[in-house]
């Protein structure tokens, strides 16, 4: 079992980082996962932190991303948010992960079943949610329809196609909006990809 320090950081590539998060899906899939000591793991990362990679996914209680990945305390940097969705306090934290924290690798993470985009094509109206739910309408008017004309949550398929199309979005987000992120990307320091988990299978399909 290995703790994140500086050194195994610095090691660490964009494509390396990647394969980790690969690599930990397939060991949670396969029942597999590394048996980790976590109160080890706390002494080890009391004093600092050298996580890998950032993830930026849903509040969703059913996608617990350092089980999914199988990885341990100190491996990753998570911004949560419904909808997986970027504003600028997500890339201000995306910013800290990568430039100052020393992560490689971006994923942002979408799933099946989404909550949030279900709203938003329900045109869901209620408290602050609302003008959260208003940034998933790009994605919504990006998406041709699926299996017919039902662009509401209760056509599956068009839910599922919506969320994937927010992923890509949102990473064209972070690229156009975030210059520190965007010039770390030009350079090679960091990668960027998108992908999607099956709340079904437990299944991570990375969209790179």
């Amino acid at each position: 079992m290995i703790t994140q320090n500086k050194a195994t950081q610095d090691e660490i590539t964009p494509e390396i980082a990647l394969q980790f998060l690969k690599e930990g899906n397939r060991r949670f899939l396969t029942d597999t996962s590394i048996d980790r000591d976590y109160h080890y793991q706390i002494a080890q990362t009391a004093d600092g932190q050298f996580p890998f990679a950032a993830i930026l996914s849903c509040i969703d209680s059913r996608i617990p991303t350092e089980i999914i990945f199988d990885k341990g305390i100190g491996d990753l940097f998570n911004a949560r948010i419904a909808g997986n969705l970027v504003n600028e306090d997500i890339l201000g934290s995306l910013e800290f992960a990568c430039k100052i924290g020393g992560a490689k690798h971006i994923l942002v993470l979408g799933h099946t079943s989404c909550g949030a985009i279900m709203g938003a094509c329900d045109m869901v109206e209620m408290g602050n949610l609302t003008g959260l739910l208003e940034k998933v309408k790009p994605a919504i008017s990006a998406t041709p329809d699926a299996d017919g004309n039902d662009r509401s949550s209760a056509n599956k398929s068009f839910v599922d196609a919506v969320a994937r199309k927010n992923v890509e979005l949102t990473i064209e987000q972070i690229k156009d909006n975030s210059p520190v992120l965007k010039e770390m990307l030009k350079k090679g320091g960091i990668g960027i990809s998108g992908a999607m988990y099956r709340v079904e299978t437990g299944e991570v399909e990375f969209l790179d």
